[in-house]
This record gives C-alpha cells, sequence and structure tokens, in this order.
C-alpha cells in the first residue's frame, strides 16, 4: 500500500472512532507517541448570552476571566464618514463603527459568537465582513453581504486563539479596505493572557487620496495610486496624530505594556518597531509562536501580532513603522509617554563634551568673527545642516517639513526656535496654515551657541523673513534653563 492510500485508511480509522460530532476535541496518539490535543468543539455555549461590549479604539475591551466557553453576540455597523485624515485634511472613510480601524473584538477560544452586522442606511455601498478568525466560507463574507439599511447575521466558534484581522471584502476589495474597513478580533487562549498594565490596540493601513500629503481641503480616493501602490499616507489608526500628543499612549516607570498590532493594508507590510523599546514578547503573526527581545517585527497586510514591552525609564517612545519615510513623511508615528522617576541606573544623559576634529574646527565666532563673517558662518550652517531638510531654499518639503522662508511661525516669536534648535521638537505645529508632525532632532550638543545665534540670525534676515538678531547670549541662557515645559 502507497504512503498516501495508508495515511487516508488511517484517518478514516481515526474518523470512525470519533464522537460524530464535525468539531471536536479529542486526544490522539503522535506517531512518536505522545498525546496530542486536537483543536474542535469545546462544547455548547453555558450561561447567559453576553453582549460585547465594544470600545473605540486605540481602547479595547476587558481581559476575559470566563472558564468556559459562552455565546457572545457582537452588533456592528458599516458607516461611511468624512472627517479628517490629517490637520485640514478631511476624507470619506468607510468604516466599521464609525472609526478606523474598527473597534476591537475580545472573545474566548471555544465562544460561539453570534456577529450582527448593519449597514447604515445613509451609506451608499454594500458592506460585508470577513474575519480571519473564522473557519468557513470567505470568513463570513459570503453571509454578511449587507446593503444600506438591511442587517445580516452570522455565528461561528472560535476555533484558535489568536490575533486575527477582519476586512470588507466586497467587491472592489482593496478600495474597501484602502478606505479604512478594517479592525482586529482578539481570541483569548481558554486560561486567559498574563496580567499586564496597559493594553492598547494599534492598526497601520495605507491611504490613497487625489491630493499629495498634506494638500488641505476634501480628498477623494485614487485608484492609480493604489494600482501601484504607492499611497500618500501610511497611518496608526486611521488619522495623522492619532497616537501622539495629547492622543498618546500613556504608561508609567516599571509598567507593562501590551499592543495588538495590526495590518489593514491593502498592500503595504509594516516594520513595526517602538523607538526607545525591546519587545519582551512578541506574538508572530499573531499566532501562538513566540519571539522574545524583538526589536521589529513585521506585520503583513492583512495580519497582526501582539507585543509586550517594558517601560522601565521616563521619557517619550515612539511607534514607527521602521520602513522609516513612512514615519517621518507618510504619517506613521505614535507615542507612548511614560511618567515617573528616572532611573540613572538604566538609562541617564550625560554631559555633552564638544571637541575639534581635523574635518571640522569648531569657530569661535564670539571672539574672532564680525557681523558679516557671522552671517557667513549662519549661512554655512544652514547649508550643512539644515538645508537637508528644510531645502535649500528654506521652502521646506510640503508635508513633511515645514518652511523656514515667509514662515509666520518663525517671525511670530524668534526667540522660541532658540530652544527648538537646542532642544528639538515634537508634536503639530501649524506653519503659514499647514499643520506638521514630524520631528526636529536635537542640535544643541552638535552646534555651540555661536553657531545657533548665528544659524538663526542667517534666517531671520533672509528668505523673506522680517530680520532680527539672536545673540550667543541668548542660546547660553536658554541651554541653561532646559528644554520648554
Amino acid at each position: 500500500m502507497s504512503p498516501l492510500l495508508r495515511t487516508m485508511a488511517m484517518a478514516s480509522l481515526l474518523a470512525a472512532a470519533l464522537p460524530a460530532t464535525p468539531l471536536f476535541a479529542a486526544e490522539v496518539a503522535s506517531s512518536s507517541g505522545q498525546s496530542q490535543v486536537m483543536a474542535g468543539d469545546f462544547g455548547p455555549p453555558q450561561g447567559a448570552p453576553i453582549e460585547e461590549k465594544l470600545v473605540d479604539p486605540p481602547g479595547v475591551p476587558a481581559p476575559i476571566h470566563r472558564n468556559y466557553p459562552a455565546r457572545v453576540i457582537v452588533r456592528m455597523e458599516t458607516r461611511e464618514v468624512v472627517k479628517e485624515i490629517a490637520d485640514g485634511v478631511r476624507y470619506d472613510f468607510w468604516t466599521f463603527n464609525g472609526s478606523t480601524p474598527g473597534p476591537l473584538i475580545r472573545v474566548r477560544e471555544g465562544d460561539t459568537v453570534e456577529l450582527h452586522l448593519r449597514n447604515d442606511p445613509a451609506s451608499h455601498m454594500t458592506h460585508n465582513i470577513d474575519m480571519h478568525a473564522v473557519m468557513g466560507p470567505g470568513g463570513g463574507a459570503v453571509s454578511t453581504a449587507t446593503a444600506p439599511g438591511h442587517e445580516s447575521v452570522f455565528t461561528f466558534k472560535a476555533l484558535r486563539s489568536g490575533v486575527f484581522v477582519y476586512h470588507c471584502a466586497t467587491p472592489p476589495v482593496p478600495m474597501h479596505i484602502a478606505n479604512g474597513m478594517y479592525g482586529l478580533i482578539v481570541v483569548e487562549p481558554p486560561q486567559g493572557l498574563p496580567k499586564v498594565d496597559h493594553e492598547y490596540y494599534v492598526m497601520q493601513g495605507d491611504f490613497y487620496t487625489t491630493g499629495t500629503y498634506h494638500e488641505p481641503g476634501l480628498q477623494s480616493f485614487d485608484m492609480q495610486k493604489l494600482l501601484l501602490e504607492q499611497p500618500t499616507y501610511v497611518l496608526f489608526n486611521g488619522r495623522e496624530g492619532s497616537l501622539s500628543g495629547d492622543n498618546a499612549l500613556k504608561s508609567k516607570v516599571g509598567d507593562t505594556v501590551r499592543l495588538f498590532v495590526g495590518n489593514g493594508g491593502p498592500n503595504l507590510v509594516s516594520s513595526f518597531h517602538v523607538i526607545g523599546g525591546i519587545f519582551d514578547d512578541a506574538n508572530v503573526e499573531g499566532g501562538t509562536l513566540v519571539n522574545h527581545n524583538v526589536q521589529t517585527t513585521l506585520v503583513p497586510a492583512g495580519g497582526a501580532t501582539m507585543v509586550e514591552l517594558s517601560t522601565p525609564v521616563p521619557g517619550t517612545l515612539l511607534l514607527v513603522d521602521h520602513s522609516i519615510t513612512r514615519a517621518f513623511m507618510k504619517g506613521a508615528l505614535g507615542e507612548i509617554r511614560v511618567s515617573g522617576p528616572a532611573r540613572p541606573a538604566i538609562y541617564e544623559k550625560g554631559p555633552s563634551t564638544r571637541f575639534a576634529s581635523k574635518s571640522r574646527q569648531v569657530p569661535q565666532t564670539s571672539v574672532a568673527l564680525g557681523a558679516g563673517d557671522k552671517m557667513a558662518d549662519g549661512k554655512r550652517v544652514f547649508t550643512q545642516i539644515c538645508s537637508a531638510c528644510h531645502q535649500g531654499n528654506a521652502m521646506g518639503l510640503p508635508g513633511a517639513f515645514p518652511p523656514l522662508a515667509m514662515s509666520d511661525y518663525l517671525n511670530a516669536d524668534p526667540k522660541r526656535a532658540i530652544s527648538i534648535v537646542l532642544h528639538g521638537l515634537s508634536g503639530k505645529i501649524t506653519v503659514n496654515s499647514t499643520g506638521y508632525e514630524s520631528v526636529m532632532p536635537t542640535l544643541g550638543q552638535q552646534l555651540s551657541d555661536d553657531e545657533i545665534a548665528n544659524v538663526l540670525t542667517y534666517v531671520l534676515n533672509n528668505f523673506n523673513n522680517k530680520g532680527g538678531t539672536i545673540s550667543a547670549s541668548e542660546v547660553k541662557a536658554a541651554r541653561a534653563a532646559g528644554p520648554a515645559k
């Protein structure tokens, strides 16, 4: 008998010996003689049905502490809503429950999930839902094609633990996903997940707008950009700044943070990384395989992961797609702000020490240079350092780096620029009526007080700015004062 026929015969004998339920849990002997547990039906739901309490991202439902399978009722609505994708930029999102991503669903392995999908009467499109946690035709999409003003219901048993994507699968599928129709469902193992101090929900997506990055006004969907896989924005949770500034995730010194991370796509693979953190645990592709001490983890389009990290020192950790252009020039940037006492034994910023090398002698401008030479030195610093981001004409890079030319932000308060050059800047600013959220690096350790004074004076007196002078003594005082609180 051939190996294939022998395998088929053994399978037939096994099936005949097991209970006649289509999905079951049973122990069988492996080829090595070890007992293995087969995944399957964990028995009928027990107790009264449970209505899932959905919350807006980045929030997640509470952990599950049940030790039995239940019937969990999940009610969702597809809505087409116009809202901001970036400051001053609006977009027609297609959503689950009005948010991108849709709410995170949390159930237990063995639960029976009864999903109600309603399509808002104001919708223009039919929508449905494909859940990657479903083992059945279309992940539920076949059963949930729902016209505006109607509701569909289907039921499935959660047979595998893990973190799974759901998304709309109505043709054209890429368009529905690209407009924001995706989310996560977490299926906890029967024993539950280990306790952590904070849990958050982060989902990346790529967006294709007719306008350029940060072009203001209402932007529509661009099918040609989608086909070329050239997104205008790559974002966490459907909006630039959704996880930074006042919206930053929070933690405290010594806490543990769990992130449920998904990637709706529809096209790009995410290289998810937390700058200033290491993942203690990373569930590879959202499954049960756990990797440890991970710096960056891949999250495929239509895939997910669950990562846990500790926050041992205070400060701001940055969430990024480490395909790094997407983070700093397309919007895939978030923050975890960690509060609490400093722990110098783990991390301590030391004093700055300047030295002169053969390749670059630090000019002693306050002693040797007159006004004209100081202006020339400022031009040198601008050309060597500032123009890399703000461009040689100081017009910046649209949507990424703000202009220094004719800058209302700079001209309104030139002294404010001293602290920005010294200590850096992150978060939202508005320059000439356009919002920016790129990160300005700290240059205080790289440039002397004289160099900072010279370059700021140079910029103020060029590029159609209003003029003015910054002195080295002002820079020195700002350096001693430290970053603005």
